[in-house]
């Protein structure tokens, strides 16, 4: 990408093919994004929305428990953070942490 070429900021929803949550286990959380091509994914991997320190405010967790994976061979980025409350407990509102990436797709890269 030129850096000097400045693009209009766009949803992370419409970038993304896929964008879901589901548990790694009772206390942690997975959030995958999938990318339709490279641009698309070098758009969103060089976004300052989608640094771990900014996922870790979005989601209220220490910036240190976020853990970002690139794979630009699958034009993916995988986080992985603490879940808020543990997988079932009392207060749990989604047991297979499925609903946990709305945050992400409104998010303007």
């Amino acid at each position: 990408m030129n850096p000097t070429h400045t693009q209009a900021p766009i949803p992370l929803r419409t970038l993304a093919q896929v964008v879901r949550s589901k548990n790694a286990g009772p206390t942690l959380l997975t959030l995958d994004l999938f990318f339709n091509d490279g641009p698309a994914y070098e758009r969103a991997a060089a976004s300052a929305a989608l640094r771990p320190d900014a996922v870790a405010a979005l989601y209220g967790v220490a910036p240190q428990a976020v853990q970002r994976f690139l794979l630009p061979q699958l034009h993916a980025i995988k986080f992985s953070l603490p879940r808020a409350l543990c997988a079932g407990t009392p207060g749990d509102g989604d047991l297979y942490g499925a609903q946990q990436h709305a945050p992400l797709l409104e998010l303007m890269l």
